[in-house]
């Protein structure tokens, strides 16, 4: 039904910054929230940011200040700037969205940082 396409996890140092897209293809109408999840080795999957179609976000608090999630309606991708990394930020990370009853995720990228 929908398909999710993440890109631009790689190797950072701390301090330093990313810039994670999720592109979504596929029956793409009235999905009504976008959003990442991210889930180190050993720990549950949790909640990074989200951002629903009326533009409204909602940030964990490990990442308040620091990353900040966007969104292209035109373009069908969610984004999600990653600044000021801390090695406790390694994970992957995984592009979720919701779709009347359905929830769908990514494959998850990458993002490893170095200290």
């Amino acid at each position: 039904q929908v398909q999710l396409v993440e890109s631009g996890g790689g190797l950072v140092q701390a301090g330093g910054s990313l810039r994670l897209s999720c592109a979504a293809s596929g029956i793409i109408s009235s999905i009504t929230v976008m959003g990442w999840y991210r889930q180190a080795p050993g720990k549950k999957r949790e909640l990074v940011a989200v951002i629903t179609s009326g533009g409204s976000t909602n940030y964990a608090d490990s990442v308040k200040g620091r990353f900040t999630i966007s969104r292209d309606n035109a373009k069908n991708t969610v984004y999600l700037q990653v600044n000021s990394v801390k090695p406790e930020d390694t994970a992957v990370y995984y592009c979720y969205s919701r779709r009347l009853f359905n929830d769908y995720w990514g494959q998850g990228t990458q993002v490893t940082v170095s200290s």
